[in-house]
């Protein structure tokens, strides 16, 4: 029931957003295209968490029906549609996160040590997507450039399916980097909580809880920001694709 509660609701949610979108001409094959890419990019990232806990002997995830790749089991309101949504709007490279998969760290066999490795899973998985996004998008521009030798340059790279690895290949750099930052609840956190001394935890559970209504708030407020720090690896990233 709650399941299905829930389907409802981001349906009803991702209609009026696409609404709003088109009357605000704000929506077009782009935009559409930066939606196809991070929904997957999203999901894999949460299932990871789930999978590679489920390696180590927590079964949490498995039991709450988390290890689907059946995008509604993953939607996050805020952060699979709305966030996403915002961006495109304001004009900046959409990114969200899926719904957090639920993990006990208590039922790893060696907690402390996969527990940063279940944290980390969701960060490597993009730059997996990252780089085989990369590489497509290199074969397909040479493939273009082979083809047809008189090619004007400003069309090199045109075309729907070179725009798809694009944004795909961007959008996972950007999850990756930004998961990395070590701030709770982001993944990175795990490295920091890693390394935190014993007498120092009782103190960081107490704010740790506070942490995500105050990252949304600050990616909400200085979008700009946050890409300003990404920006200098989708760089790296796109002069190491692009022929």
């Amino acid at each position: 029931m709650n399941r299905r509660r829930d389907t409802l609701i981001a349906a009803g949610v991702l209609l009026v957003i696409l609404v709003v979108a088109a009357l605000r001409h704000v929506i077009n094959g782009v935009s559409v295209l930066a939606i196809v890419a991070i929904v997957p990019s999203v999901i894999l990232h949460e299932v990871s968490h789930g999978y590679v806990a489920y390696l180590f002997g927590d079964d949490s995830a498995k039991k709450a029906g988390r290890l689907s790749l059946n995008p509604f089991a993953h939607i996050d309101i805020v952060g699979t549609l709305i966030l996403p949504a915002l961006l495109l709007m304001i004009g900046l490279t959409p990114f969200g996160y899926a719904k957090p998969v639920p993990v006990n760290v208590a039922k790893l066999r060696k907690p402390r040590d996969q527990g940063l490795i279940v944290a980390l899973a969701g960060p490597f998985v993009n730059i997996v997507l990252a780089i085989v996004a990369g590489v497509l998008m290199r074969t397909a521009i040479a493939s273009q450039i082979a083809s047809t030798p008189l090619i004007d340059q400003a069309q090199i790279g045109s075309g729907l399916w070179v725009q798809f690895l694009f944004d795909l290949g961007t959008i996972n750099v950007l999850l990756a980097i930004f998961n990395l930052i070590p701030i709770p609840p982001l993944d990175g956190s795990a490295i920091l909580e890693r390394f935190l001394p014993a007498g120092m935890w009782r103190r960081y559970l107490s704010i740790r809880r506070f942490a995500l209504p105050v990252l949304l708030f600050i990616v909400l407020l200085t979008p700009t920001l946050i890409y300003k720090i990404i920006s200098p690896v989708t760089q790296f990233w796109l002069n190491q694709f692009i022929p």
